[in-house]
């Protein structure tokens, strides 16, 4: 059944859908009246909705059951990614939000190639979060993730602060043996908790990050025997993440 976020709460159980997804209901679905669809509010609740009303401008939806289901992990995890080339940030908001996470924030990294362009920020942005919709809607989320302007290094130390536990992926970590920080950060943590995860660009961060990082409180964690892509260690830590929290129960 075809999932759609709504802006606002349902009013005397009705959604009123507009815009792009308006659209998509009725020019790319072709749906009609009495055909049903699941409708999920800014907070997070989910209904199987019956269509209602089709007009020029909106399609008005009935609420038939409210859905109990909670896909969501049970702590926040936001992952930073020092800007990457090509499309490869787009990979990591689209398997990053079907894996659960719930906030993207890209950042400048030393060894990032990808220069940020402010003139253009609004229209990648614009893109990104709507890959972020269009997955979350795919994998039946409940939660739109968010993702961020891209931010400079020094301000990614500052946002850090927002979070209850913070990590950062190194490959020297990796190649020296650790294995247990990931593990031991996630058993400390308990549920409504937040997790920053913080991975290098190609090339990953430098020895200088990797300082600053540990000085700001972060852990620093490897990722497994094997030295990982960038768009490929974000995936790997929330299949981990979600092993934990969600397959080991």
């Amino acid at each position: 059944m075809q999932r759609y976020f709504v802006k606002h709460r349902a009013i005397d159980e009705r959604f009123s859908i507009d815009e792009d997804d308006r659209h998509h209901i009725v020019k790319v679905m072709r749906m009609q009246i009495g055909d049903q669809i699941i409708c999920v509010d800014s907070e997070g609740k989910q209904a199987v909705c019956r269509l209602a009303e089709i007009t020029d401008t909106s399609v008005v939806a009935d609420v038939v059951q409210w859905k109990d289901e909670v896909p969501e992990l049970p702590i926040s995890i936001t992952i930073a990614s020092g800007l990457p080339k090509g499309d490869k940030l787009e990979w990591i908001i689209q398997k990053g939000t079907e894996l659960g996470a719930h906030q993207f924030l890209p950042f400048s990294a030393a060894r990032s190639v990808v220069k940020w362009d402010e003139k253009k920020a609004a229209k990648k942005i614009e893109r990104w979060q709507k890959i972020a919709k269009e997955a979350a809607e795919q994998s039946h989320r409940t939660l739109l993730p968010k993702v961020f302007s891209a931010v400079s290094f020094k301000a990614l130390l500052e946002k850090s602060n927002d979070f209850h536990y913070k990590l950062a992926a190194f490959e020297e970590e990796s190649r020296n043996g650790e294995t247990s920080v990931l593990s031991s950060t996630l058993n400390q943590m308990k549920k409504g908790e937040s997790l920053l995860l913080v991975f290098g660009p190609e090339g990953g961060l430098t020895d200088d990050e990797v300082g600053l990082l540990r000085n700001n409180g972060f852990a620093i964690c490897g990722l497994g025997p094997r030295i990982l892509r960038t768009e490929t260690a974000p995936l790997y830590a929330l299949a981990a993440i979600s092993y934990h929290f969600e397959l080991m129960r």
